[in-house]
């Protein structure tokens, strides 16, 4: 598959900045679910959810081992007041924007929240 994205060719700093962007403009965060849930990965002995700016990004992780996973937005309402917590209680991370060539940006739940609320305003 053979996709052009211009996130696809910019580093992990600046794909979390165009994330926190397109998630304020959209007002959605985009993950991977499967039937057991939403997808995760593990780096450096961490946990994290995966989340994406937009859907085709998302698809773009969706091969080998998690060709069966489909992209899911989740309003950003329900990120800020039931994700967010729930990340934090489970102890995950999240991973900004992976794509095939780097892992992303890893960051806390409550410290994505707070630079999505501070580019709010």
């Amino acid at each position: 598959m053979s996709l052009s994205h211009p996130l696809l060719e910019v580093n992990a700093e600046k794909r979390l900045s165009a994330t926190i962007d397109s998630i304020i403009s959209n007002e959605q965060v985009w993950i991977l679910k499967d039937e057991d849930g939403c997808v995760m990965l593990t780096s450096d002995e961490e946990d994290g959810v995966p989340v994406w700016p937009d859907k085709s990004l998302a698809t773009l992780w969706a091969t080998d081992e998690w060709d069966h996973c489909e992209p899911l937005s989740i309003s950003l309402q329900d990120w800020m007041q039931k994700w967010t917590p729930g990340l934090l209680k489970d102890g995950l991370v999240i991973m900004v924007c992976p794509v095939p060539a780097e892992e992303g940006e890893i960051i806390e739940p409550d410290v994505l929240a707070e630079k999505i609320l501070a580019a709010k305003k």
